[in-house]
C-alpha cells in the first residue's frame, strides 16, 4: 500500500444538528444557500437553515436539477459574481452539493466554467463550501468529486479538487423522514456501486479497505432487506453513515479503483434520463459478467465475506448474480428499456458518446475497451 489520506470535512452528525451551522460560519460572510426543487420548505429543513443563519448575510439559488446543468448552475455562477458571495451552503443530495462544487469553483474564474470539466483550466481558487445533506447516496458532502452535465451536448464528466471539499457536512438523519422510497432506494443501490468500484478490483490483500468494504456492503445488504422497516430512526441513521463512508476516501486509500460502471452509467443519465443510481444497476451486473475472470479473486471474497457462500465452482457467477438479485429486491430495474430507438442504435449512441469524452479503456486495468463495452451493454441494453 502507498497512499496518501486526509479528509477535513467537519461531520456534524445526529438529529437537531442543522442549528450548528451559525458557529460554523462567520458572521462576517455573505452566504449563498443553493437548493433543489423546494421539498426542503415542506419538510422543516429550510426553516432550520434560516434560523441557523438568522445573524448572517445571505442570499439563495433554488431549483437545481437532479443531474445538475452547466446552463442552470450559470444562473448561480452569475449570481455569485454579482453579490460578492463569500461562502455557499449546499442544502440536499448530491446533487446540489455537486452543483455547488462547481459554481464555487466557476465563481472563481474569468471564463467558462464548462473549461474545468474539459481539463482546460486548473482549479486556483474557489468559494469555501459546506453541506447540509438531506439524501444519502453519493458522499459528495465529505469529498472533492463532482458531476456535472451540459444539457446542449448530452454530456455528464466528472471533476475532482481539494479547494471544493466541503469544510463542513450537517447530517442530520431526520430529514430522511419525507423522502420519497425512490430516493431511498437510489442512495442503498448508489452506495453499494461505490463500495464495489473500490473494493472489486485487484487483489491486494489491503487488509483495513477490504475488510471495511465488505463491512459497509454488509450493512446495505441488511438495510435494503430490511427496506420493508425502513421507517425508524435507526435505519436512516445507519443508511446515512454508511453511504457517507462508502466514498469519502478511506477504503479507496492504496486501492486500485475501477468506475467503469460510473463512466457507463453517466451516458445512460446523459441521453435517457435514467436515475444515476439505477444507471449503475443496469450496467453493473453486465459488466462483471464480462470481467468475471479479471475480478474473479475480489468476486470470490466477496461472495464468501459478503454473501455468506461457501466455497465452488460456481462461486464467482453465484456472486454476481446475488448482486443483480439485491437490486431486483429492491425493484431497481438491470436492463435499459429508457431508450426510444433500437437496441443497436442505443448501443451506438451510448458508445459514440464515450469516446467522444475518451474513455475508450476503462476499469482498473483499462481492459474496457470501446468493443468491450459493446458487449457489455448488448446485455444491459433490453
Amino acid at each position: 500500500m502507498h497512499f496518501s489520506y486526509v479528509n477535513p470535512t467537519k461531520i456534524q452528525f445526529g438529529q437537531g444538528q442543522i442549528s450548528s451551522i451559525k458557529d460554523l460560519i462567520p458572521q462576517s460572510e455573505k452566504v449563498l444557500v443553493m437548493y433543489g426543487g423546494g421539498s426542503i420548505k415542506k419538510n422543516g429543513v429550510y426553516q432550520q437553515v434560516s434560523d441557523a443563519l438568522s445573524e448572517h448575510q445571505w442570499i439563495e439559488f433554488s431549483g437545481v436539477e437532479p443531474n445538475p446543468t452547466a446552463e442552470q448552475l450559470q444562473q448561480a455562477i452569475l449570481l455569485c459574481k454579482e453579490e460578492n458571495v463569500d461562502f455557499i451552503v449546499a442544502v440536499g443530495g448530491g446533487s446540489v452539493i455537486d452543483g455547488a462544487k462547481y459554481v464555487a469553483a466557476a465563481a472563481c474564474y474569468d471564463g467558462d466554467g464548462w473549461d474545468i470539466l474539459l481539463g482546460k483550466h486548473a482549479i486556483q481558487k474557489a468559494i469555501p463550501i459546506a453541506a447540509v445533506l438531506t439524501l444519502p447516496a453519493t458522499g459528495s458532502e465529505s469529498n472533492s468529486g463532482s458531476v456535472i452535465t451540459k444539457a446542449s451536448t448530452k454530456d455528464k464528466l466528472p471533476f475532482m479538487h481539494p479547494l471544493v471539499q466541503p469544510q463542513f457536512a450537517v447530517m442530520d438523519p431526520g430529514v430522511m423522514k419525507t423522502l420519497p422510497e425512490r430516493q431511498l432506494v437510489n442512495g442503498l443501490v448508489d452506495a453499494w456501486v461505490h463500495v464495489c468500484e473500490q473494493y472489486l478490483t485487484t487483489a491486494a490483500g489491503n487488509m483495513v479497505q477490504d475488510g471495511y468494504a465488505e463491512t459497509l456492503l454488509k450493512n446495505l445488504l441488511v438495510l435494503g432487506r430490511d427496506y420493508a422497516n425502513h421507517d425508524n430512526d435507526q435505519w436512516r441513521e445507519n443508511l446515512m453513515w454508511t453511504a457517507n463512508q462508502a466514498l469519502n476516501g478511506l477504503i479507496g486509500a492504496g486501492a486500485t479503483q475501477d468506475w467503469a460502471t460510473h463512466m457507463i452509467g453517466h451516458e445512460l443519465t446523459a441521453l435517457y434520463h435514467v436515475d444515476h443510481a439505477r444507471s449503475l444497476a443496469i450496467v453493473q451486473p453486465s459488466l462483471l459478467r464480462n470481467q468475471a475472470l479479471n475480478k474473479e479473486s475480489k468476486l470470490k471474497q466477496m461472495g464468501k465475506n459478503v454473501f455468506g457462500f461457501a466455497d465452488s465452482d460456481t462461486l464467482v457467477s453465484d456472486t454476481i448474480d446475488a448482486i443483480e438479485a439485491f437490486y431486483i429486491s429492491l425493484s431497481v430495474p438491470v436492463k435499459l428499456t429508457e431508450h426510444s430507438s433500437t437496441k443497436a442504435q442505443a448501443i451506438d449512441d451510448i458508445v459514440n458518446q464515450l469516446e467522444k469524452h475518451g474513455m475508450v479503456a476503462l476499469g482498473e486495468s483499462q481492459a474496457i475497451t470501446l468493443d468491450v463495452t459493446r458487449k457489455i451493454l448488448e446485455e444491459a441494453v433490453a
